[in-house]
């Protein structure tokens, strides 16, 4: 299940997006950030909280939200 949550964020002069921490849970949390894209449903981020937990932000195109989406995981 998705969840809303609040992000601060920087957008570049280039489009690029720079997400410094995102709120979760009521407390802000400073997050890493890797590769970013964007296809039809908005502008994908991929994070790394501070327990090293990598998830996808998704900033959805026709509401201008953030939501942090399921975690993935894998089939070893």
């Amino acid at each position: 299940m998705s969840k809303s949550i609040g992000v601060e964020c920087t957008f570049g002069a280039d489009g690029r997006i720079r997400v410094d921490r995102i709120q979760l849970d009521g407390k802000w949390l400073p997050v890493g950030q890797g590769r970013q894209w964007s296809d039809e449903n908005g502008r994908h981020l991929l994070i790394m909280l501070p327990n090293n937990q990598t998830r996808e932000l998704l900033l959805q195109a026709g509401t201008l939200t953030w939501i942090l989406l399921p975690s993935r995981t894998a089939i070893v």
